[in-house]
């Protein structure tokens, strides 16, 4: 009886050190959003006043971010679009289609991610640099397409794996085509495993931060990451931190709504295919 209540107080002492470590950055994040500008450098748990004036200065004078937070939700959305039309397709084939190597060509797919995105920075750039994308979405949207896709068609083959095939077919005896059987079937039961890695390609896309440094250098082009990280105090020369992290508050909000509110289909799509 001891041994296990000692053990369950170190669980719940674990999971609530993980708890102060995950939140702790966020909480002092919107703590210093609301504080006063003159308070900006203060470390108090709590504001000594709270003010609106660091979340009023976001969107006032050059900034520029509400065009960021434009573009960063075209870039996110048309990623997430892109990356959910190509991998669904493709992990059905791969779950579905038997062919020679297919574990193999599996394999190569989720390879491809042990290579860091800075590695591949300047070839993207002098690519997109002779092809006159610079500026311009697709030279954000292509390579975020390219880190998105292997993790999406790993989980999307998982979740069509644990599919019974004897759904399609009992499909296709009731006269659907294959392709009726994929869409009215397949696609409605796979919904959760869908839906996670659209979340998880969205984030990651709004989130993307070197790319789109790198390559868009016209203010109306930059996405919400690079506007934020080319604020400017009040002179131009003074630290805008109350600025950056009322911006930063504004940014990571809606994320973390999104992903509480839909945490249980998140955590679905994850863990399927991992029993049979």
């Amino acid at each position: 009886m001891t041994g296990s209540r000692t053990r369950r107080i170190l669980s719940y002492v674990g999971i609530a050190a993980v708890a102060v470590y995950c939140l702790a950055p966020f909480y002092w994040m919107t703590i210093s959003a609301f504080r006063r500008p003159q308070d900006q450098f203060d470390n108090s748990i709590v504001p000594i006043r709270w003010s609106l004036e660091n979340f009023t200065a976001v969107f006032r004078g050059d900034n520029g971010f509400g065009r960021a937070l434009l573009n960063s939700l075209v870039v996110a959305g048309l990623t997430t679009v892109l990356t959910l039309i190509i991998g669904i397709f493709t992990a059905y084939a791969l779950a579905r289609l038997r062919f020679r190597f297919k574990n193999a060509l599996l394999g190569l797919i989720i390879a491809t991610t042990m290579f860091p995105g800075i590695s591949q920075l300047v070839p993207l750039l002098k690519l997109f640099t002779d092809i006159g994308w610079i500026n311009t979405y697709q030279a954000m949207i292509v390579p975020s397409l390219g880190f998105a896709l292997p993790l999406s068609i790993w989980l999307l083959n998982a979740f069509f794996r644990q599919l019974p095939f004897e759904l399609e077919q009992a499909a296709m005896v009731d006269g659907c085509t294959r392709g009726q059987a994929f869409r009215k079937i397949i696609v409605p039961l796979a919904a959760p495993g869908v839906f996670t890695t659209a979340i998880l390609t969205f984030i990651a896309a709004w989130n993307e931060f070197l790319i789109a440094l790198s390559m868009v250098n016209e203010k109306d082009m930059q996405t919400a990451t690079v506007a934020i990280s080319k604020f400017t105090g009040v002179s131009g020369f003074d630290q805008p931190f109350g600025t950056q992290m009322a911006a930063g508050v504004i940014v990571t909000v809606p994320l973390i709504v999104v992903v509480l509110i839909f945490q249980r289909r998140i955590v679905a799509g994850l863990t399927a295919g991992g029993v049979k």
